[in-house]
């Protein structure tokens, strides 16, 4: 989640040995994954696999040029939500009441604005029309969900993810003003930590996400924590 550098995909393809999917319902076992966390290739993006696929902490990235690349990370960087890391200018601004923060109430325009934002070093996006649509169809279901954050009726950040009911799967966040991104995680973050949820899945690391408290943690804890 949250952006980082891709590895080169078309170098572990040729090199490493894949399952290819097929039009069955089903994944291989994420400790067969590569040692890069490609645990299977192919497949679709319906809403009956993307939900299989998180539930058995797997999740799709790809670039429009490659087949549907399917992840299970050896290290999974997760918030345990009680451990949010608010700076002291983060708290002056929620103090401020500088941003309104809303909840799934505009799902579309929240990917949308993921898939186009531009990011440092990063000349392309991993989200796909394809990608857009499929996870539009979970947010259908009330399954993906999003957050907004509005500066003067403006939407100015958000994030959307998967909500499994006990851990969400954040997927991408965007900001086009400084704190934007911020202010969503951590609005995020509190309202899941009210509601009880275990943690906040983040896929894999980066130095934004391990500034707001989020650690890796090995892929058989966060299994764990996915299956209790």
């Amino acid at each position: 989640m949250y952006e980082t550098s891709k590895l080169n995909l078309k170098f572990i393809i040729q090199f490493v040995s894949m399952y290819f999917l097929t039009q069955e319902l089903f994944f291989p076992p994420v400790e067969t994954a590569s040692p890069e966390g490609i645990v299977a290739v192919g497949g679709d993006l319906s809403p009956e696999r993307l939900v299989l696929a998180y539930q058995s902490g797997i999740f799709p990235w790809f670039e429009d040029d490659e087949p549907i690349l399917w992840w299970s990370p050896p290290e999974r960087m997760v918030l345990f939500l009680e451990d949010v890391k608010i700076s002291k200018s983060m708290r002056n601004i929620i103090y401020q009441k500088k941003f309104k923060v809303t909840f799934n109430t505009a799902f579309r325009e929240v990917i949308l604005n993921c898939k186009k934002i531009s990011r440092k070093n990063q000349t392309g996006t991993w989200i796909t029309d394809n990608m857009v649509e499929a996870y539009f169809k979970l947010h259908e279901l009330g399954i993906a969900k999003s957050v907004e954050v509005w500066e003067n009726e403006e939407l100015v950040g958000g994030l959307y993810g998967v909500d499994l009911g006990h851990v969400f799967c954040g997927e991408s966040m965007f900001s086009k003003v400084s704190n934007a991104s911020k202010m969503a995680f951590i609005a995020l973050a509190k309202q899941l930590e009210i509601a009880n949820y275990r943690l906040l899945d983040c896929q894999v690391y980066n130095d934004h996400l391990a500034s707001l408290g989020c650690v890796e943690i090995e892929r058989e804890d966060f299994l764990m924590v996915l299956k209790s």
